[in-house]
Protein backbone atom coordinates (compact mmCIF):
# COMPACT_ATOMS: atom_id res chain seq x y z
CA UNK A 1 0.00 0.00 0.00
CA UNK A 2 0.85 3.60 -0.81
CA UNK A 3 0.91 6.31 0.91
CA UNK A 4 -1.64 8.25 -0.97
CA UNK A 5 -3.78 5.49 -0.45
CA UNK A 6 -4.28 6.80 3.04
CA UNK A 7 -5.15 10.38 1.34
CA UNK A 8 -7.76 9.59 -0.73
CA UNK A 9 -11.34 10.61 -0.76
CA UNK A 10 -11.12 13.93 0.77
CA UNK A 11 -9.88 12.76 3.89
CA UNK A 12 -7.15 11.79 5.98
CA UNK A 13 -7.36 7.89 7.46
CA UNK A 14 -4.19 8.58 10.60
CA UNK A 15 -5.55 5.64 12.39
CA UNK A 16 -4.46 3.30 8.85
CA UNK A 17 -1.58 5.27 8.21
CA UNK A 18 -0.23 5.09 11.84
CA UNK A 19 -0.87 1.28 11.54
CA UNK A 20 0.91 1.01 8.30
CA UNK A 21 4.01 3.31 9.23
CA UNK A 22 4.53 1.23 12.32
CA UNK A 23 4.21 -2.02 10.39
CA UNK A 24 7.62 -1.14 7.97
CA UNK A 25 10.74 -1.87 8.47
CA UNK A 26 13.53 1.25 9.51
CA UNK A 27 14.46 1.82 5.90
CA UNK A 28 10.81 1.49 4.39
CA UNK A 29 9.48 4.22 6.72
CA UNK A 30 12.08 6.45 6.69
CA UNK A 31 11.14 6.40 2.54
CA UNK A 32 7.75 6.27 2.86
CA UNK A 33 7.94 9.37 5.33
CA UNK A 34 10.31 11.49 3.01
CA UNK A 35 7.88 10.89 0.01
CA UNK A 36 5.02 12.97 1.62
CA UNK A 37 3.98 15.75 -0.70
CA UNK A 38 3.96 19.69 0.97
CA UNK A 39 -0.36 19.17 0.44
CA UNK A 40 -0.32 15.63 2.39
CA UNK A 41 1.89 17.51 5.03
CA UNK A 42 -0.37 19.83 5.77
CA UNK A 43 -3.88 17.45 5.78
CA UNK A 44 -2.18 15.25 8.02
CA UNK A 45 -1.15 18.14 10.60
CA UNK A 46 -4.63 19.11 11.24
CA UNK A 47 -5.79 15.29 11.02
CA UNK A 48 -3.61 14.87 13.62
CA UNK A 49 -4.68 16.78 15.95
CA UNK A 50 -5.23 14.75 19.73
CA UNK A 51 -4.67 11.93 17.28
CA UNK A 52 -1.72 10.10 19.53
CA UNK A 53 -0.18 12.45 22.37
CA UNK A 54 3.30 13.29 22.21
CA UNK A 55 5.82 12.80 25.08
CA UNK A 56 9.81 13.44 25.00
CA UNK A 57 10.29 9.75 24.84
CA UNK A 58 8.97 9.57 21.05
CA UNK A 59 12.32 12.14 20.40
CA UNK A 60 14.78 10.26 22.33
CA UNK A 61 13.34 6.84 24.26
CA UNK A 62 13.84 6.33 27.51
CA UNK A 63 16.53 3.57 27.17
CA UNK A 64 18.87 5.88 25.50
CA UNK A 65 21.56 7.70 28.02
CA UNK A 66 22.32 11.61 27.96
CA UNK A 67 23.84 12.98 25.02
CA UNK A 68 23.84 10.22 22.86
CA UNK A 69 22.08 11.39 19.50
CA UNK A 70 19.10 9.95 18.18
CA UNK A 71 18.67 11.03 14.68
CA UNK A 72 14.80 11.62 12.87
CA UNK A 73 15.17 11.71 9.01
CA UNK A 74 12.93 15.18 7.89
CA UNK A 75 11.30 15.90 4.96
CA UNK A 76 9.77 20.03 4.92
CA UNK A 77 6.83 21.27 2.58
CA UNK A 78 9.94 23.76 1.65
CA UNK A 79 10.88 23.06 -2.39
CA UNK A 80 14.55 24.04 -2.01
CA UNK A 81 16.53 21.63 0.38
CA UNK A 82 13.41 19.47 1.67
CA UNK A 83 15.33 16.84 3.15
CA UNK A 84 17.11 16.78 6.09
CA UNK A 85 17.57 15.52 9.84
CA UNK A 86 16.93 16.98 13.19
CA UNK A 87 19.16 15.49 15.95
CA UNK A 88 18.08 14.84 19.47
CA UNK A 89 19.52 14.22 22.42
CA UNK A 90 18.69 14.23 26.35
CA UNK A 91 20.45 16.72 28.40
CA UNK A 92 23.59 16.28 30.31
CA UNK A 93 22.49 15.38 34.08
CA UNK A 94 24.42 18.34 35.61
CA UNK A 95 22.64 20.98 33.04
CA UNK A 96 18.98 19.11 32.90
CA UNK A 97 16.40 21.73 33.73
CA UNK A 98 12.91 21.50 34.80
CA UNK A 99 10.40 21.43 33.05
CA UNK A 100 12.63 18.53 31.65
CA UNK A 101 13.92 19.39 27.83
CA UNK A 102 15.51 18.10 25.13
CA UNK A 103 18.73 19.75 23.29
CA UNK A 104 18.73 19.16 19.23
CA UNK A 105 19.80 20.52 16.09
CA UNK A 106 19.85 20.55 12.60
CA UNK A 107 21.80 18.67 10.20
CA UNK A 108 21.86 19.50 6.73
CA UNK A 109 23.91 18.58 3.58
CA UNK A 110 27.25 20.47 3.97
CA UNK A 111 26.95 23.33 1.64
CA UNK A 112 23.54 24.39 3.37
CA UNK A 113 24.72 23.60 6.53
CA UNK A 114 27.20 26.53 5.38
CA UNK A 115 25.13 29.11 4.93
CA UNK A 116 22.19 28.00 7.22
CA UNK A 117 23.85 27.22 10.34
CA UNK A 118 23.15 24.21 12.77
CA UNK A 119 19.59 26.01 14.11
CA UNK A 120 19.97 24.95 17.48
CA UNK A 121 17.11 24.12 19.80
CA UNK A 122 15.49 23.29 22.93
CA UNK A 123 12.72 20.62 22.82
CA UNK A 124 9.63 19.90 25.53
CA UNK A 125 6.30 19.31 26.30
CA UNK A 126 3.31 21.45 25.81
CA UNK A 127 -0.50 21.03 26.44
CA UNK A 128 -2.78 18.94 24.01
CA UNK A 129 0.19 16.10 24.07
CA UNK A 130 2.38 18.10 21.89
CA UNK A 131 6.00 19.31 21.63
CA UNK A 132 7.25 22.24 21.29
CA UNK A 133 10.76 22.79 19.18
CA UNK A 134 11.98 26.19 20.45
CA UNK A 135 14.64 28.07 18.39
CA UNK A 136 14.00 31.01 20.95
CA UNK A 137 16.39 28.97 23.10
CA UNK A 138 19.47 27.45 22.88
CA UNK A 139 21.13 24.56 24.60
CA UNK A 140 23.22 24.79 27.53
CA UNK A 141 25.34 22.20 25.91
CA UNK A 142 25.58 19.13 23.26
CA UNK A 143 27.61 16.50 22.50
CA UNK A 144 30.82 16.78 21.05
CA UNK A 145 30.72 15.54 17.88
CA UNK A 146 28.14 18.33 17.21
CA UNK A 147 29.14 22.05 15.50
CA UNK A 148 29.26 24.68 17.74
CA UNK A 149 26.03 25.98 19.09
CA UNK A 150 25.58 29.67 17.66
CA UNK A 151 22.98 32.25 18.25
CA UNK A 152 19.97 31.79 15.92
CA UNK A 153 20.12 35.44 15.27
CA UNK A 154 23.46 35.21 13.59
CA UNK A 155 23.87 35.13 9.69
CA UNK A 156 21.55 33.77 7.49
CA UNK A 157 19.89 32.01 10.56
CA UNK A 158 18.18 34.64 11.43
CA UNK A 159 15.89 34.13 7.97
CA UNK A 160 15.43 30.17 8.99
CA UNK A 161 15.55 29.54 12.79
CA UNK A 162 15.01 32.85 14.59
CA UNK A 163 12.62 33.62 16.53
CA UNK A 164 10.73 30.19 15.38
CA UNK A 165 9.31 27.47 17.38
CA UNK A 166 7.48 24.12 15.97
CA UNK A 167 4.36 22.60 17.22
CA UNK A 168 5.09 18.74 16.71
CA UNK A 169 1.83 16.15 16.74
CA UNK A 170 2.08 12.11 17.17
CA UNK A 171 1.27 10.71 14.15
CA UNK A 172 3.10 6.86 14.90
CA UNK A 173 5.40 5.51 17.50
CA UNK A 174 8.47 6.83 14.99
CA UNK A 175 6.84 9.38 13.31
CA UNK A 176 5.53 13.02 13.75
CA UNK A 177 4.07 16.15 12.21
CA UNK A 178 5.09 19.57 12.37
CA UNK A 179 4.06 22.99 11.93
CA UNK A 180 6.34 25.96 12.10
CA UNK A 181 5.50 29.40 13.79
CA UNK A 182 7.50 32.74 14.20
CA UNK A 183 6.75 35.10 16.88
CA UNK A 184 3.72 33.16 17.43
CA UNK A 185 2.36 33.45 13.42
CA UNK A 186 1.75 30.11 11.93
CA UNK A 187 3.59 29.89 8.64
CA UNK A 188 2.98 27.38 5.63
CA UNK A 189 5.81 25.84 6.85
CA UNK A 190 5.30 21.98 7.26
CA UNK A 191 7.52 18.70 7.98
CA UNK A 192 7.57 15.28 8.72
CA UNK A 193 9.84 13.75 11.06
CA UNK A 194 11.03 9.78 11.67
CA UNK A 195 13.08 8.87 14.26
CA UNK A 196 15.65 5.83 12.86
CA UNK A 197 16.19 2.94 14.68
CA UNK A 198 19.90 2.68 15.91
CA UNK A 199 22.31 0.48 14.05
Amino acid sequence: MTIEAFFAGGRVDVPGLSRHLDGLDDAARAAATSAMTPGQQARLYEAARGFRALALEHFVPASVAPLTPVIHTGKNSIPIVSHFEKRFCRAAPALASTPERLWGYNQNPPAVQVVSGPGYFVCYAIKAGEVLIDYCELPPGKPDAWPPIRPNSAGLSRFIYNRTKDTMRGVSSHVSIGRAARDGKVMDNWFVLCRRDAT
